[in-house]
């Protein structure tokens, strides 16, 4: 799913102008993944980033009450959907993933990732 609120990344190209394209667009895209795959990289200009300071409260004169957000390119974080959409059942299905990754699964988030190892650190239990 594309928002049309999400941040733009460095190419200033917003979710927008892709849902604007509609089925026109699928093509495009379609060939970009394509390229991607079977070149095995990434194009250059999809590793990088905007680094935004984000305020988690408190204090704004504080610079510890910030943190650093990544606003990547939206066509990098569809293909990464895409991705993690077609793997996901193969990891499921195999069990490959260890039980304490976090990324990329539903239900799951950076505050369980911490919450599971702030509880094992502490010998806590759930």
């Amino acid at each position: 799913m594309i928002g049309k609120n999400k941040s733009v990344g460095p190419d200033r190209v917003s979710g927008e102008i892709l849902k604007l394209g509609g089925e026109a667009m699928i093509p495009y895209l379609a060939r970009l993944l394509d390229i991607t795959m079977n070149n095995g990289t990434l194009p250059g200009d999809w590793k990088t980033a905007t680094l935004i300071p984000f305020h988690k409260g408190d204090n704004r004169s504080l610079v510890t009450n910030y943190r650093p957000v990544s606003l990547t390119l939206v066509v990098c974080k569809q293909m990464e959907h895409v991705t993690a959409s077609y793997l996901r059942p193969v990891w499921d299905k195999n069990d490959w993933l260890y039980e304490g990754q976090h990324g990329f699964r539903p239900g799951y988030s950076c505050e369980s990732q911490v919450i599971t190892v702030r509880q094992e650190h502490c010998g806590l239990s759930g």
